[in-house]
């Protein structure tokens, strides 16, 4: 009985998770082209909001369906995050140190530092990998 209410509570995280991260990249995409969003607005007001949602599920339901191993998809995505969050963490750091942006808000030396060893570490890190792969 408890392997039942086990596997039910799996799937029901996973059918949450499924409206949650369509939602959210429609929210995302929505918000990074300017375009009209949110639940509480009809399709018609919204339609590429709400075709974000339909393609994001889509996509998801073809995964699923399809024999992709999914802790397999799990390391690729984490391997592709940690490659992609190089040059968005450089292009973060010169951002918050532009005084010609931020004015009198950038960086202490401290986070400039911290900033800057870290993006150093992670770019050698992906550096390596690319080279042992």
């Amino acid at each position: 009985m408890s392997k039942v209410i086990f596997a039910l509570g799996i799937i029901g995280t996973g059918l949450l998770a499924i409206s949650v991260l369509a939602g959210s990249s429609a929210y995302a995409l929505s918000e990074t082209f300017g375009w009209k969003e949110g639940l509480g607005k009809k399709f018609g007001k919204a339609k590429p909001f709400y075709l974000v949602i339909i393609t994001s599920t889509i996509i998801g339901l073809g995964i699923a369906l399809s024999n992709t191993d999914p802790i397999q998809a799990l390391i690729y995505a984490a391997v592709i995050d940690g490659i992609v969050a190089v040059p968005i963490l450089f292009i973060i750091l010169k951002i918050s140190n532009d005084k010609t942006i931020l004015a009198n808000r950038t960086n202490s030396l401290f986070s400039r530092m911290v900033g800057w060893i870290t993006f150093t570490f992670m770019a050698i890190s992906v550096i390596a990998f690319l080279i042992l792969i």
